[in-house]
C-alpha cells in the first residue's frame, strides 16, 4: 500500500470560525495553527500548504492564565540602533488583542515560505461581528 501525497491543485479549502471567548488564547492559537497547516485533515502533507481558512473572533475576551497577563512580555526590533521596543501583554491586550492572536498563532506555524502563506489565510476580529459572512464558515468547537 503506497502513501498518497496531497497536491496543492487538488487542495479543497473550507472556512471556520474560532471563538475566543472565555477561552486561553494559548489554546486558540494552537488549534488554529493546527487548522491553518491542515493536519485535521485525512491528506495532511507536510510540504503541501494544505489548510483551510480561520476567522478568529472576540480576540478581547480571551484570557491568559496564571501570571502571563502581567509578567509575559512582547519584544520587537524597529531596525535602528537601539530600537528595542517591548509591551506587555496586559495593555497590549487592552489596545490591540488582534495582535497578540495574531503573534501566538504565527508563532506556532513553520517558520518559511509555507508558514507565511498560512499565516496570510488567518482573519482576527475583536469583536464577533467580522466581514466573511458570504464565504459561509463554520463553526468550530473544541
Amino acid at each position: 500500500m503506497s502513501t498518497t501525497m496531497a497536491k496543492p491543485e487538488t487542495v479543497q479549502r473550507k472556512w471556520f470560525i474560532i471563538d475566543a471567548a472565555g477561552k486561553p488564547l494559548g489554546r486558540v492559537a494552537a488549534k488554529a495553527a493546527s487548522m491553518l497547516r491542515g493536519k485535521h485533515k485525512v491528506c495532511f502533507t507536510p510540504h503541501v500548504d494544505c489548510g483551510d481558512h480561520i476567522i478568529i473572533i472576540n480576540c478581547k475576551d480571551a484570557v491568559l492564565t496564571g501570571k502571563k497577563l502581567n509578567q509575559k512580555v512582547h519584544y520587537w526590533h524597529t531596525g535602528w540602533i537601539g530600537g528595542i521596543k517591548e509591551i506587555k501583554y496586559d495593555k497590549l491586550m487592552k489596545t490591540r488583542p488582534t495582535r497578540a492572536m495574531t503573534l501566538a498563532v504565527e508563532g506556532m506555524l513553520p517558520k518559511n515560505s509555507l508558514g507565511r502563506k498560512m499565516a496570510k489565510r488567518l482573519r482576527v476580529y475583536p469583536e464577533s461581528k467580522h466581514d466573511n459572512a458570504a464565504q459561509k464558515p463554520e463553526i468550530c468547537e473544541f
